[in-house]
């Protein structure tokens, strides 16, 4: 499979008719925060592939629509956030936002984000019981700690993120959230098991999984 992931940033590369030829061959979209709805849904409609997306900590609560209809999600898209999916063999789940360093929506403190990840365990449990593996691709807006986070309170890292990786063995992890200003900086990090994936912009990315193809025809 083939994924198009993206975060932050709108690019006038991506938000062009030509978009449809460019990217045929990818298989599914990635949005993984502080992207505007419109955006997504122009992919949606032009790629006629899956997008799936989770919020950053910058999203609009409500999004004003041109057609005078305003709406609190991408319309066409998969909200990721607290869901384990399974899409065509591939077991994906996700979560919003950032560690909390002023007011405002989708922003949680690690206390916070411990509960939403315990929460998803049973979830996970019951995805290795049944296929062998909890989790192949995770997608959020923040890192998880230490691995490509910053120092500063707004780019910090989610502890349960971290140890959601040791226990869930993603093979992927994609997120957003910490800006890229220079090709020197990494992008790419190994944790254990999981390839980390800084999405900043956009990023093709071919995904590896060597039980993909058993599961997906079960």
């Amino acid at each position: 499979m083939r994924v198009l992931s993206l975060s932050d940033i709108v690019l006038e590369s991506i938000y062009t008719p030509g978009v449809a030829e460019r990217f045929a061959h990818v298989d599914f979209v990635l949005g993984c925060g502080d992207l505007p709805y419109y955006y997504l849904e122009y992919l949606v409609d032009v790629l006629r592939k899956p997008v799936f997306f989770v919020r950053g900590n910058h999203a609009s609560e409500v999004e004003a629509s041109d057609h005078g209809a305003d709406r609190k999600a991408p319309w066409g898209a998969v909200d990721l956030h607290r869901k384990v999916l399974n899409f065509n063999g591939l077991l994906v789940a996700g979560f919003e936002g950032s560690l909390r360093y002023r007011k405002g929506g989708f922003m949680y403190t690690q206390a916070d984000m411990w509960w939403l990840v315990l929460e998803m365990l049973p979830r996970l449990l019951w995805n290795r019981i049944r296929y062998g593996r909890a989790l192949d691709v995770l997608v959020t807006h923040s890192p998880p700690w230490g691995v490509g986070d910053a120092d500063d309170p707004a780019h910090q890292g989610f502890k349960a993120l971290r140890w959601l990786l040791k226990v869930a063995r993603p093979r992927y992890h994609f997120h957003g959230h910490i800006h890229v200003y220079s090709n020197a900086t990494p992008t790419i990090h190994r944790f254990r098991k999981t390839i980390v994936i800084n999405t900043y912009g956009s990023r093709q990315t071919q995904l590896r999984i060597p039980q993909l193809r058993h599961t997906s025809q079960s």
